[in-house]
């Protein structure tokens, strides 16, 4: 936690900067991830993955967007990079 508190009060100082680094770095990685997701097919399995890649990125774009509070916009940061990357793994060695 103490980490956790470290990174969210140095978001806060730079974060107008970091908001811009977010969208950049979520959105390229949401994009290998869909990537990864549609070279396996399009089931409907394939579908919900790219869903939720979707509906992610999307809610950290609108956080931003919306000016929500610093620590919403970090969770949100937080929670697309850590479904992007485990969806993109996960098609990139199991499935």
């Amino acid at each position: 936690m103490k980490t956790y508190q470290k990174y969210l009060e140095s978001y806060k100082k730079g974060f107008i900067g970091f908001n811009t680094l977010g969208i950049l770095f979520q959105s390229c990685l949401g994009s290998a991830a869909a990537m990864l997701v549609l070279q396996n097919g399009t089931s409907p399995a394939q579908m919900i993955q790219l869903f939720f890649i979707t509906i992610f990125c999307m809610g950290f774009n609108g956080s931003v967007l919306a000016q929500q509070k610093p620590k919403i916009v970090f969770n949100m940061l937080i929670a697309t990079i850590t479904v992007s990357t485990v969806i993109a793994l996960l098609n990139l060695f199991i499935i």
